[in-house]
């Protein structure tokens, strides 16, 4: 189980990106349900979280999208924004796995290495956004031959047409679509 950017600067109250922590507001509460019920099932959650090093010199600002959060410049682990939204919080045995450069959370990172070395071939990708970082996220795991599943109520995109839009016509092209629902029952059938 995978949450993306869930953080306090991108979905919560610090938010660098407000449209996108407003559309994530009434999503919070499904993916809150959704960590608490993985971990309850024995499911691994990990959280890809973002910050940059060294003054932004970690990152590129070529991508509009870069030049419009330079708020995250003073962003580190124990900066408020940083911190993983309390609707989802962080469990004991959960990662956080940090980058510190690029728009996809898994390109030139760690992560999938990390999870194919805990033995891990399926993942479950939540969180935010289905305009950029959940399609990255799904394509570049599927390319490492993760299966993928992206649950439809617990991502968020802008505006919420194009984040159906996105669940249709892309993220159903590499990824399997399910339910909170849906996923809790798979779980727990299978605990």
């Amino acid at each position: 189980m995978v949450f993306v950017e869930c953080q306090r600067g991108v979905v919560g109250d610090l938010s660098v990106l407000p449209a996108l922590a407003e559309a994530a507001q009434p999503a919070l509460r499904t993916m809150g349900r959704l960590a608490a019920g993985a971990r309850a099932r024995g499911v691994l959650v990990a959280h890809l979280t973002y910050f940059p090093l060294a003054g932004r010199r970690s990152e590129n600002t070529r991508a509009p999208l870069t030049r419009a959060t330079s708020a995250t410049e003073a962003w580190h682990p124990a900066h408020p924004a940083y911190e993983i939204v309390a609707e989802i919080g962080v469990g004991p045995d959960d990662l956080l796995l940090p980058r510190h450069q690029g728009i996809s959370p898994v390109h030139h990172t760690e992560v999938l290495t990390i999870l194919r070395n805990m033995g891990i071939d399926e993942v479950v990708v939540a969180g935010v956004s289905t305009n950029l970082a959940i399609p990255l996220t799904a394509v570049g795991a599927v390319d490492e031959d993760f299966a993928v599943t992206v649950p439809t109520d617990a991502t968020v995109g802008t505006p919420q047409t194009h984040h159906e839009s996105m669940l249709r016509h892309t993220l159903a092209f590499v990824a399997r679509l399910a339910t909170t629902d849906e996923l809790l029952a798979e779980w727990s059938a299978a605990s």
